[in-house]
């Protein structure tokens, strides 16, 4: 449903998205995974038409992008990170406004925006105007504006991003619906736990390049079934770092506030560990032990924690 191939987005000097290519099929959640300005909403409007690309080509629903921009807009509905709703509108208005811009009218219109409204959790306030909303609420509406079409591709730009947990998780939902009635949802996110919660393949990017791609068990598999142990307290890196090779174990990350290492059968050999890392002076305060997961790659090949 989309295809995307060394798509490039190039501002003077400034490469925000460098040569990025993946697909993502029908009935699956594809997920951009990455920190803050690595590429991910840059992508996301050059898919939508928003942005034009400098170079690459991108396919969605079966048509160029560049060559046949009407038809392949009209399968795609987006929620943007940034509310696309208009406050002086009733939330009932503000779909039917959406909905009527793709071509809906009628009984037709009116009934499937009391479908959303009904979807969204926001029946009982569609005549409230959204500036009398909760945060979580208005994301819930800027949800169904882009659904309201019955879109067969869903792009969604960090959907979550400033909501309350209960509102999160009907935003799940809502993504795990469009999944089953065979969407093809691309979702943006730099949360970890939302792309292992949502996600069946992913894409992880950094200062616009795909470093990693994969189903999760694939992604998981980079470790080879490591364990993670995560340390804070006070570490000096000359000592420690020979002492951590010794031990036939990788280092994540290293400050003088923490460690982080990938170690094979982590619980039997932690108490080696903790004796042999605290010989080298090491004053170790925290001690956790983890199973590999999506922040421990991402740690593993930029360095860096994702939320940096």
């Amino acid at each position: 449903m989309i295809e995307v191939r060394d798509l490039q987005k190039s501002y003077g000097d400034l490469i925000a998205v460098n040569r990025v290519s993946f697909s993502a099929r029908p009935g699956t959640v594809f997920g951009l995974l990455g920190p803050n300005g690595a590429g991910k909403s840059t992508t996301i409007s050059c898919i939508s038409g928003l942005l034009k690309p400098t170079a690459g080509t991108i396919r969605v629903g079966g048509f160029d992008l560049a060559g046949d921009a009407v038809k392949a807009k009209s399968s795609l509905g987006i929620v943007p990170q940034e509310l696309a709703i208009y406050e002086d509108l009733s939330a009932r208005d503000n779909l039917a406004y959406w909905g009527a811009a793709y071509g809906l009218k009628g009984d037709g219109l009116k009934q499937r925006v009391d479908h959303v409204l009904n979807r969204i959790g926001l029946m009982d306030r569609a005549g409230d105007l959204p500036k009398q909303y909760s945060g979580g609420m208005k994301r819930r509406l800027n949800f169904g504006c882009g659904l309201v079409h019955e879109p067969a591709i869903l792009l969604l730009d960090e959907p979550t991003v400033g909501v309350d947990p209960q509102s999160r998780e009907r935003l799940f939902d809502l993504v795990r619906e469009e999944k089953t009635k065979g969407t093809c949802v691309l979702y943006t996110t730099h949360y970890m736990e939302e792309a292992e919660k949502l996600c069946d393949e992913l894409a992880i990017i950094d200062h616009g390049k795909i470093i990693a791609g994969g189903t999760l068990d694939e992604l998981r598999a980079e470790f080879g079934g490591n364990d993670i142990i995560r340390l804070t307290g006070s570490f000096e890196a000359s000592r420690v770092e020979p002492v951590i090779a010794g031990l036939n174990a990788g280092v994540l990350s290293l400050t003088p506030e923490s460690l982080m290492i990938t170690i094979s059968e982590g619980a039997r050999v932690l108490p080696a560990v903790l004796q042999a890392i605290s010989a080298t002076g090491a004053d170790i305060r925290d001690t956790r032990l983890s199973e590999p997961n999506l922040e421990s790659l991402f740690l593993k090949l930029t360095g860096k924690d994702l939320r940096a």
